[in-house]
């Protein structure tokens, strides 16, 4: 990465950038699609999940009930991409749709007794690599990368 980061400010020198700024955008991407990979190569694999499903579930998990237009908000994907998830995740029989009691048009999704059974047997397996993962970084450091990020997601999210 170093090297890429060298090279980019030797090619681009004769430009006016701000190249701190690129370095952490940049290795921001990377670091998020490598732990993603890292994750659906690992934990996630043995269990047949994609990223995307296992957010639903998290989401799901923590929230239920939830509305699908809640989820995709909270998974940060869209509608369509959740449609299929959820098609799939309700076939192998973890969570359930049901259209709401309140607004017809709104379905609403919830965890079967065998989604919360293999979240609970996930989530601690999948926690074990997210510490495996953030053990790069000093304990002493943790709290302020934390904060660092959800200050990074808000301002994409809200660029105002």
């Amino acid at each position: 990465l170093a090297e890429t980061e060298r090279h980019v400010t030797e090619r681009l020198s004769h430009m006016s950038l701000d190249f701190d700024s690129m370095a952490i955008v940049s290795n921001l991407f990377r670091a998020a699609n490598a732990v993603r990979n890292h994750f659906e190569r690992t934990v996630l694999h043995s269990n047949d999940l994609s990223w995307t499903a296992f957010v639903v579930l998290w989401v799901t998990w923590i929230w239920e009930p939830i509305e699908t237009r809640q989820i995709a908000e909270e998974g940060g994907f869209s509608k369509a991409t959740l449609t299929g998830v959820l098609g799939t995740l309700e076939g192998r029989g973890y969570l359930t749709r049901t259209k709401s009691t309140t607004d017809g048009r709104l379905v609403v999704v919830t965890m079967t007794d065998e989604g919360r059974k293999l979240m609970d047997d996930l989530f601690p397996k999948f926690n074990k690599q997210e510490q495996k993962i953030a053990g790069a970084i000093p304990n002493a450091e943790h709290a302020a990368l934390a904060e660092a990020l959800r200050l990074v997601t808000k301002r994409a999210e809200n660029p105002s």
